[in-house]
């Protein structure tokens, strides 16, 4: 038995450890529910319990299977986590897929990765700076405004009389008062309490998502460990979308209810069958959908994955150049013409699926 974490402590050793997988927050955005425990709980009470929605699909729904399927394959570079990187010169360099979790199932790595990780000089994550707490905090302290509201100004302010019945009554159902989140912006609230029990269980219990361990590895291996973006900037990336869709995202978690555990299992799924070309199809036709909710979409694909892809490339560039490079970012940056994979191509370099 083990007392549930406050919500302050969460804050603390959750949000900015997610931050670090901002793209996933896509999908945590627009789907997840609250998690927010209270009193006491017992690991028994917090096993995954997700269906795989797309497998089900086979037998509820053939035809949406299909068509789904038909989009997927669609999708440039829509299979696949592994991609060789041939420079133009020196050793060749290594593209790979993660997902932000620390489900046992993701981060043991196919064959063919664990030896590309093995051959890499240098190893490449999102940031690092989720890796030091002190470059966490410096940068929560410089930068207050991305994340929590200034004074005079709250999380009310945006919600109409309808929004804040439904938040509120949320989150009393879990034992938190409205007024002691009121002052985080609402993208903050989300990261902080979107993950499944059983993925928040094994984190408490010091388990690390795929990124964080690939990058204590290569520490404890020697290699060289960069990032291809600060934390400031992610930070600044998820703070630049309207507030509508923040707000937007935080009543979709809500109205998800039980099915956010389904959503997860979906997600990983799709990644151990390397179905990266998938994930959009899967969250547009199972997921609840509107016109504000694809308005919403397409504000986070460019500021979180697109504008977030031009960037990586370029800054990829280098390390590709020296060759020996593993660079590791989340899943979702790989397919579709404004990927990874396809950017890489457009700058020069021969890349093919590796695994």
């Amino acid at each position: 038995m083990k007392r549930a974490r406050s919500i302050a402590d969460r804050i603390a050793e959750f949000s900015l450890g997610f931050v670090s997988a901002v793209n996933l927050l896509f999908v945590l955005v627009f789907m997840a529910v609250l998690l927010i425990a209270t009193g006491r709980v017992r690991a028994e009470e917090t096993a995954c319990a997700g269906h795989d929605l797309v497998e089900e699909l086979a037998e509820r729904d053939p035809a949406l299977l299909e068509e789904m399927q038909e989009e997927a394959a669609a999708a440039e570079n829509g299979r696949g986590l592994l991609w060789r990187v041939e420079g133009r010169q020196g050793p060749s360099s290594y593209l790979f897929g993660t997902m932000h979790v620390s489900d046992p199932r993701v981060v043991d790595l196919p064959s063919a990765a664990r030896e590309a990780f093995a051959e890499a000089g240098t190893i490449v994550i999102e940031t690092t700076d989720v890796l030091d707490e002190r470059e966490m905090m410096a940068a929560m302290a410089e930068t207050p405004g991305l994340m929590m509201f200034p004074p005079g100004e709250d999380l009310t302010d945006h919600l109409t009389p309808r929004e804040r019945d439904i938040v509120s009554a949320a989150l009393a159902a879990r034992g938190v008062p409205l007024q002691s989140v009121v002052k985080m912006k609402p993208w903050m609230l989300i990261a902080l309490v979107s993950l499944p029990a059983c993925e928040l269980e094994r984190q408490e219990e010091g388990a690390l998502v795929l990124d964080a361990k690939l990058a204590d590895q290569a520490q404890a291996e020697g290699k060289r460990l960069v990032g291809l973006e600060s934390i400031r900037e992610q930070l600044e990336a998820m703070a630049s979308l309207p507030m509508e869709t923040h707000v937007h995202g935080l009543i979709g978690t809500l109205a998800l209810k039980d099915r956010t555990d389904d959503m997860i299992e979906t997600l990983i799924g799709l990644y151990l069958r390397g179905e990266t070309g998938m994930f959009w199809p899967a969250l547009d036709r199972l997921l609840p959908d509107d016109e504000a909710t694809a308005q919403s979409y397409a504000a986070f694909e460019e500021a979180m994955v697109k504008a977030r892809n031009r960037q990586m490339a370029e800054r990829a560039v280098p390390l590709i150049e020296a060759g020996g490079a593993f660079i590791a970012v989340g899943a979702m940056h790989l397919p579709g013409p404004d990927g990874l994979v396809s950017l890489l191509r457009e700058t020069g370099y021969t890349v093919t699926r590796a695994d």
